[in-house]
């Protein structure tokens, strides 16, 4: 991939983007509903108003490559996203340094039905093959697995994963979001955990999903977004009992207790700012995706921003 592109001194899509709501996409998850809620509800001073599509990150992520492609087009200015999908989509779109799913012991898990299962040519469902937790498997399997390593393997819906894990149809799941804390419930074991091999590997936290918004909006809405992003996480943080009601009308009947557990371990000082250590872990993900050539290459500029 060419280095992303020079953002335009005067962009002319500014006057739009300051007279109608700007349109983003995430997930119903409670990380995204607790993070979003202040803004989406009108509540961060100055920032403009919000036209919310709920939808699963598999789904945003085939978005935001295919409105980056040569072809495509969507009419959605901000995304979450999975990190991976950043090498696909960095000449469209500039990542956010604030809002996203970054940290500490919130790695994706591999489950089985027994515990200690050599996954060495066996069938594995993964949400997504653009996941970023789909790349930290990659990463494991061929840092722990002999011979050819995993055998097929199987997109599922997330939700979908234990219950064919339980069932038999699959010998292994990757699973995300709630599912490590509920994965007892399916009587299925933790064979292995991405984010603790990632962590002990490279010393870094564990980049999952990014929040990226149009180049073309230009560098004074892009900053005005983050500012947006970051001042909705720390009203979240001042006031959690206010997300609480939007929390849990789009938490999928989830027990209010894995919810504030899924929120606390997914929102944290990198969701309010990537800072060194969290642009230094999206790096190195993607510099060794590269390298294992699960992904296309970044440019030196390609994580700036605006």
């Amino acid at each position: 991939m060419t280095e992303s592109p020079e953002t335009p001194e005067t962009p002319q899509p500014q006057a739009a983007f300051l007279d109608r709501p700007l349109r983003i996409a995430y997930s119903p998850c409670p990380n995204d509903t607790f993070v979003f809620d202040a803004w989406a509800h009108g509540r961060v001073p100055g920032a403009p108003a919000l036209d919310v599509t709920f939808a699963d990150i598999d789904i945003t992520n085939g978005i935001a490559e295919r409105a980056a492609s040569s072809s495509g087009t969507s009419d959605l200015d901000v995304l979450k996203v999975s990190y991976a999908v950043l090498p696909y989509v960095l000449d469209e779109y500039a990542l956010l340094p604030c809002g996203g799913a970054l940290g500490r012991g919130c790695g994706p898990l591999v489950l089985t039905r027994e515990p200690g299962v050599d996954l060495t040519g066996k069938t594995v469902a993964v949400p997504s093959e653009k996941s970023t937790a789909y790349l930290l498997f990659r990463l494991w399997a061929a840092d722990t697995l002999a011979g050819g390593g995993v055998g097929e393997i199987v997109v599922l819906p997330f939700d979908q994963i234990m219950p064919a894990v339980r069932d038999g149809k699959v010998d292994a799941g990757l699973v995300i979001h709630e599912a490590r804390f509920t994965y007892q419930n399916y009587g299925l074991h933790c064979l292995a955990d991405m984010g603790e091999h990632w962590e002990a590997t490279t010393g870094l936290p564990i980049p999952l999903g990014a929040i990226i918004a149009r180049r073309s909006l230009g560098t004074a809405a892009l900053e005005r977004i983050a500012e947006a992003a970051r001042t909705s996480v720390r009203m979240a943080w001042d006031d959690p009992e206010a997300s609480r009601p939007y929390v849990l009308e789009h938490a999928q009947e989830m027990d209010p207790a894995v919810a504030d557990q899924h929120i606390g371990l997914y929102v944290n000082e990198f969701t309010a700012d990537l800072g060194e250590n969290g642009y230094a872990a999206v790096r190195g993900l993607l510099t060794r995706a590269a390298a294992e050539g699960l992904v296309p290459p970044l440019g030196p500029n390609a994580l700036s921003f605006p």
